[in-house]
């Protein structure tokens, strides 16, 4: 699947959108709850998310996997985990400010 910057994807088992911030190099499988991803004017499934993959996903968050740069913004929050080539995508934490000393 070709993700690219500002593309719009949305889960094919679930209610969770997402759009591509900073995409990786390379063709690789963006997923949630256990199916890839489709783009946003695509039909979904109507399967289940997988029981393992329903951790959930929070609108207005970003999800990001270090090793290949790969940054999404969640737009619309549903069931199943982001995963990135079969493997969960973490939540991206808030960068510390610098003391004010």
């Amino acid at each position: 699947m070709e993700l690219t910057a500002g593309s719009r994807w949305k889960s094919a088992v679930c209610d969770t959108e997402v759009v591509i911030v900073r995409p990786p190099e390379g063709d690789h499988a963006l997923g949630c709850g256990g199916a890839d991803m489709v783009p946003l004017d695509a039909e979904k499934s109507g399967a289940a998310p997988d029981a393992a993959l329903s951790g959930g996903t929070q609108m207005g968050k970003r999800y990001a996997e270090e090793a290949s740069g790969l940054e999404v913004l969640c737009t619309k929050a549903g069931a199943g985990t982001l995963t990135f080539d079969g493997v969960p995508i973490e939540l991206k934490g808030a960068k510390p400010l610098p003391s004010s000393d």
